[in-house]
């Protein structure tokens, strides 16, 4: 197959040129006229299909000039749309960066995500320093609150004169990313030096470009638990059915990485990939198969699979995302209907963890993960980079600009090697369309 023309921009902007040495010691300084080239596959990008793109990427990590004077350095964090392990990870690592290593003495905590910014919502300012951030890592969360929906970038720049911040961490997903690409648009507008560096934050893991979010190996790892306990139910009694329902609005991550982890699921359901309940070749039938063959099945439903099932247009939360549909509640309704038309026994057992997968802490690898992007966001800021984010690309960690991962929503790829894994995995295909 032809490769389809995609083309896009990775430079990043600069405020000026940076001229302060870095107070940073025994560093192994990145050389900025030396690019990263990755080889992109369908993998990272849905538009590719099974080609291959070759593109150069800013490397992450310590300059030799800094921009900003950290003595006279300000800056400043929020936290915005859902949670996710490792949120006090990220927020914790850039604390510790900026006053121990830079010596920054001044990081402010933006209360209740973007409304903390706006004067009439009344939230207090945090300050952040070693001492109120060192145990924060241990709990899930944000210690500083958030909120979803955008504010008025105007208000946030007024905000961000008025305390005097020179440059701002956004911690959030696409929606917060948009927010974050604004507020560059609104203080540049002003020339004012203000850098904003994005951390790309999403449970779904559904930020384009973005193939690992941080928190997502600990949610998955939590949805796995939900699954072989569905497992362990369905095999208790005769032709159980152990339904989970996990998230995943638009994208089906979540579900199709835990599917792949337990090795226990017959049938996957994810919004990427549509499917039909009745018909000879629909799900019923083949789970009424299953249920004949070895006695028991699991299934694994994304939130937002099979919404076409279920008529009409979706309603839209603050922050743009649909506003979701029972999937699972009907697919159980349709079963037992099916049982009792045909007059079998089905015993049902449906696992909802919901929000238990996105307020956990972080496991170690997450841990880990999140310390690497506090870290490099300090760097990069420091450095005078702004409208960009900070996330491992392939094993780099490299810098994106804001406008690669605000502009639409990564989806697992169907006609990729990884969703052929999951469905070799479950062994379902008769009834997808």
């Amino acid at each position: 197959m032809a490769r389809k023309k995609l083309d896009f921009e990775t430079a990043i902007a600069r405020l000026g040129t940076p001229k302060i040495p870095t107070p940073l010691a025994n560093i192994r300084c990145v050389d900025e006229s030396v690019r990263t080239t990755l080889m992109l596959t369908s993998e990272e990008l849905n538009e590719l299909d099974t080609d291959i793109l070759k593109k150069q990427f800013e490397k992450a990590g310590p300059r030799e000039k800094l921009y900003f004077d950290p003595s006279k350095t300000k800056c400043a964090i929020v936290t915005c749309g859902g949670l996710c392990p490792g949120i006090n990870d990220v927020i914790r690592s850039i604390v510790m960066e900026a006053y121990y290593h830079y010596g920054i003495r001044s990081v402010l905590g933006i209360t209740n995500g973007l409304r903390g910014f706006i004067p009439e919502y009344g939230y207090d300012i945090k300050e952040l320093t070693p001492q109120n951030v060192t145990n924060i890592h241990e709990f899930g969360g944000t210690v500083l609150g958030s909120s979803r929906g955008l504010q008025p970038p105007e208000l946030i720049a007024d905000s961000l004169e008025r305390l005097n911040v020179n440059v701002l961490f956004v911690i959030g997903g696409d929606g917060a990313m948009r927010a974050a690409r604004s507020i560059v648009d609104e203080v540049s507008r002003r020339k004012r030096k203000i850098a904003i560096i994005g951390i790309p934050k999403t449970i779904d893991n559904d930020i384009n470009f973005i193939t690992r979010c941080f928190g997502f190996d600990t949610a998955v790892e939590k949805a796995a638990e939900a699954i072989r306990c569905a497992h362990v139910e369905a095999t208790g009694v005769d032709n159980g059915v152990g339904l989970v329902k996990l998230m995943g609005r638009e994208a089906g991550f979540i579900a199709a990485q835990a599917s792949l982890a337990m090795q226990e699921v017959n049938f996957l359901l994810v919004p990427e990939q549509k499917f039909t309940l009745d018909g000879e070749n629909g799900l019923l039938m083949a789970v009424e198969r299953r249920l004949a063959q070895r006695g028991h099945a699991v299934i694994v439903c994304a939130e937002g699979a099979g919404q076409d099932l279920l008529g009409g247009p979706l309603e839209r939360d603050p922050s743009g995302n649909p506003k979701l549909r029972d999937i699972c509640g009907h697919i159980i309704d349709k079963l037992m209907a099916h049982c009792r038309k045909k007059d079998l026994e089905m015993n049902i057992k449906f696992i909802d963890p919901s929000y238990l997968i996105r307020s956990v802490p972080a496991n170690a690898g997450d841990r880990v993960y999140c310390g690497f992007l506090g870290q490099n966001a300090v760097h990069a800021a420091m450095a005078g980079k702004t409208g960009m984010v900070v996330t491992r690309l392939k094993s780099s960690l490299v810098h994106l600009p804001l406008e690669l991962v605000a502009t639409k929503r990564r989806n697992i790829n169907v006609n990729s090697d990884y969703w052929f894994s999951v469905m070799e995995s479950t062994g379902q295909m008769e009834y997808l369309k």
